[in-house]
């Protein structure tokens, strides 16, 4: 696993939570090495890691078997950043890396989502909604988060990660990479 929270940690049920995902190879590398070049970006920006799940390749969801299958992480992070200053800090970081939104589902170069931030429910629409309003039933979110956290609640509907993990849709494929961070 990576190191990138040199002097951080963090204990608590209450995290600011960014998932990282990519399914086409960039100028970084692999997905997993772009992952890993996104979490040091990250870093730079004031964004830092402080727990770091493994890699999990997941089938796209909705399932489209013309698509390569993501790569797939989450970290809790530290930040001094506002939520919405944060969530233009991973949207710039994703047009750095050479994503272009064209269609909802599309392949990305790199995908960067503000899960959760702490507990706070945020309604903006359609800016930012905290937490991210499908986060509770994608596999490539919840099975990541159980590697780095076990006492994390759903902001607004209070189920456990455990649970959360439980009700996850039949469909959805997931297993963990092993030595993907290897690869950076």
């Amino acid at each position: 696993m990576p190191d990138l929270a040199s002097g951080f940690f963090y204990m608590g049920a209450s995290m600011i939570i960014v998932a990282l995902g990519a399914n086409l190879p960039s100028e970084y590398g692999t997905p997993s090495q772009t992952l890993y070049a996104a979490l040091k970006t990250m870093a730079e920006r004031g964004v830092w890691p402080v727990q770091i799940s493994r890699v999990w390749k997941t089938a796209p969801v909705p399932y489209d078997e013309s698509q390569p299958w993501y790569h797939n992480a989450v970290a809790a992070v530290k930040t001094d950043k506002s939520p919405h200053e944060l969530l233009q800090t991973l949207l710039k970081i994703e047009e750095e890396f050479g994503r272009v939104r064209t269609v909802k589902n599309a392949p990305r170069l790199l995908d960067l989502d503000l899960i959760a931030y702490n507990d706070e429910v945020i309604n903006d629409e359609p800016d930012l909604i905290l937490p991210h309003p499908r986060m509770d039933s994608r596999a490539f979110v919840l099975l990541p988060m159980t590697d780095i956290m076990d006492d994390w609640k759903h902001p607004q509907s209070r189920r456990s990660l455990k649970d959360l993990v439980s009700v996850i849709p039949t469909d959805q494929n997931a297993q963990p990479v092993e030595g993907a961070w290897d690869e950076e």
